[in-house]
């Protein structure tokens, strides 16, 4: 009789996994001068989004006052000299042009001089021409993205009353005028605009007391003379306060409303509006 076969287990060899840790994103890193100056490519724009095909900036006659020294130092680019400044300058001065090409000028890391003279010494910086610098225009679009989502969020959610009072800054009296909905829409797009003004007026406590003062006048419980300068009662004409001068009539009338006598005023008022 045949034998039978045995059965033989090869056994099963589990392969580790390793895990690959994701790398983080470097920024980048740039050698320093002595003086701390970056050893990098730099790029420099006309300003005023220009775009010529070629615009030449002054390389020479021109001056930098050096605050250490007390005195205004010459200027000159020149290719076969280690600085800008012509009192340290030895032997030959070969001038060099400087050219922006299709309104940006790109100087390499190894044009040390070049870079020194238009970022820190040229009367036409900031002008004329400025120098491109990503990561600091991140850094302030950032900062304005931030502002944004912080201004819609509090558009969203802020009341009706607050809501007509911030926007008649805007657009005075026709907020009157506009149904919810329209104001709404209306803050939301102000807070996108400008939301630094707007995060102001939120966080500005006179904001709805001008507001109100303005809704008792136009409703007739209250009138502002034709010079602007005192407010009376609609029903006798009796003064309720002088406007003090070179302030806004409503503003002084808001500051007005948080004394013992205009929060008693403004009671009143409240009441009438209601």
């Amino acid at each position: 009789m045949a034998k039978k076969q045995e059965k033989v287990e090869v056994p099963v060899v589990e392969t580790p996994v390793v895990e690959t840790q994701k790398t983080k994103r470097k920024e980048p890193t740039y050698k320093k001068l002595e003086d701390g100056w970056e050893i990098k490519n730099r790029i420099y724009r006309l300003k005023g989004n220009k775009k010529p095909l070629s615009r030449s900036i002054r390389s020479a006659n021109i001056h930098w006052f050096d605050e250490e020294k007390g005195y205004e130092r010459e200027l000159k680019y020149c290719q076969n000299q280690k600085t800008v400044f012509v009192d340290e300058m030895k032997g030959d001065q070969r001038l060099e042009h400087v050219v922006f090409r299709n309104g940006m000028l790109i100087v390499e890391r190894e044009k040390t001089i070049l870079q020194k003279l238009l970022s820190l010494y040229h009367p036409d910086r900031d002008k004329l021409y400025y120098e491109e610098k990503p990561v600091a225009d991140a850094v302030d679009e950032i900062a304005w993205l931030e502002m944004e989502v912080e201004a819609l969020t509090a558009a969203r959610d802020i009341d009706i009353d607050m809501a007509e009072a911030i926007m008649r800054v805007e657009i005075g009296s026709k907020v009157s005028d506009m149904s919810s909905k329209e104001l709404k829409r209306d803050l939301l797009l102000y807070a996108k605009r400008n939301p630094q003004l707007f995060l102001e007026l939120v966080n500005d406590e006179n904001v709805v007391l001008r507001n109100f003062g303005i809704k008792a006048t136009e409703v007739g419980i209250l009138k502002l003379s034709s010079d602007q300068r005192t407010f009376i009662w609609g029903s006798n004409g009796r003064k309720l306060m002088n406007v003090p001068f070179d302030e806004h009539p409503y503003s002084a009338l808001a500051a007005w409303f948080k004394t013992d006598e205009g929060m008693e005023i403004y009671s009143n008022i409240e009441k009438q509006l209601k």
